[in-house]
């Protein structure tokens, strides 16, 4: 069994749950060939080897884990004594606060708790019982590994060299400004939790500095430009206003899978351009395999009877991107193919976006089912 990475555990909350929790993923991590480890509150003593790391934290004041790096990927976890009227909102705001990319709280109400795992995507699931601990933390070590397991892809190169006549963007700019007034008409772009008004300015900036993101945003659009290179939404921008180019849309020029690296070419008088779409890598595979799809679209809705991955890898990773491309390249019409993503949304191809939200459009369901 190959091993990728290790775990740490750390964190302030105490508790009978909250050991009982930690203590019962850990074994079975090392079940599963994993090293566990502990650390201190600021990651002291942790190993290079580190891909998770499982934070307790208090409820009531959720202290966030300053990862070292993007790769690093941090589980919060907090008991709650009273069940929230909406789980997904506590659970989402106490993500947030605490800096995690994904977020386990466990409702402490009457004799039997409840568990739930949220993602950063808005993913909602519900462990299985308590009552029976072997099947309650197989659950919780399967939607772990693929954490420990996958390579995130978020690092840009931005380059000052968009040719002039792209500084105001083309056709295909517009069909995404249309297409992003389209999303926002059907309802299907869901206002992000404001995270400036959960976090700290300290917090706020670590965050922008780590992810380099200005809020968070859900689903993104594509078009492409040529052969190699296409247009994308920026990361953490309203969709329903993509104009600027280079802050609101990026041109993407290529892909160093080595370095795990976007290439982005901007105005050269654009002094501080934006990251592109987390889903960036996604978005190239799919390209670079079909010369006939000229347009991406992806949205945190659901189509019934679809195909759909099974495993729920973090966006921007290169393994989500893989299993997307691997059931588009399945479909009997891959230029014209809709992929679900488990828990998360669906990402749509076609020979155009205007093409695609006539195909599309309104068929796409708000609320993705979560199993």
């Amino acid at each position: 069994m190959e091993v990728t990475g290790a775990v740490t555990l750390t964190g302030q909350a105490n508790g009978r749950v909250i050991e009982w929790f930690v203590e019962g993923v850990a074994r079975r991590l090392k079940q599963r060939g994993h090293p566990v480890e502990r650390s201190g509150l600021n990651g002291d003593g942790m190993g290079s080897d580190v891909r998770v790391v499982l934070n307790a934290v208090d409820a009531e004041a959720p202290r966030g884990f300053r990862r070292r790096s993007q790769d690093i990927f941090v589980v919060g976890v907090a008991e709650l004594t009273e069940a929230p009227d909406d789980v997904l909102a506590a659970g989402y705001s106490l993500l947030v606060r605490s800096l995690s990319n994904v977020f386990i709280p466990i409702v402490r109400a009457g004799d039997d708790p409840v568990a739930y795992f949220i993602t950063m995507e808005q993913g909602f699931h519900r462990f299985p019982a308590m009552d029976d601990e072997d099947a309650f933390f197989a659950d919780v070590v399967e939607r772990l590994i693929p954490l420990i397991d996958s390579r995130l892809v978020i690092n840009n190169e931005f380059h000052p060299d968009l040719p002039e006549e792209l500084w105001n963007g083309d056709e295909h700019t517009e069909a995404m400004y249309r297409t992003g007034l389209y999303l926002a008409e059907l309802d299907l772009l869901p206002a992000p939790w404001p995270i400036d008004k959960l976090l700290s300015e300290e917090d706020m900036r670590h965050v922008k500095r780590l992810f380099g993101i200005g809020g968070l945003s859900y689903g993104n659009v594509s078009a492409r430009h040529d052969r190699e290179r296409f247009w994308m939404s920026a990361s953490g921008v309203d969709k329903s206003h993509l104009k600027e180019i280079g802050t609101e849309i990026c041109f993407v020029t290529g892909y160093d899978e080595e370095r795990g690296v976007i290439h982005l070419s901007h105005p050269p008088h654009v002094s501080d351009p934006r990251r592109v779409s987390v889903d960036a890598v996604e978005h190239v595979m799919i390209y670079r395999e079909h010369p006939e799809i000229n347009a991406i679209l992806h949205v945190h809705g659901w189509m019934e009877g679809i195909a759909s991955t099974e495993t729920v890898y973090p966006c921007g990773t290169h393994e989500l991107a893989e299993e997307v491309a691997v059931l588009i390249n399945r479909e009997p019409e891959p230029g014209r193919a809709v992929i679900g993503m488990k828990n998360h949304g669906v990402t749509v191809t076609g020979p155009s976006l205007d093409e695609i939200l006539e195909r599309v459009g309104g068929k796409i369901l708000r609320q993705v089912p979560m199993t």
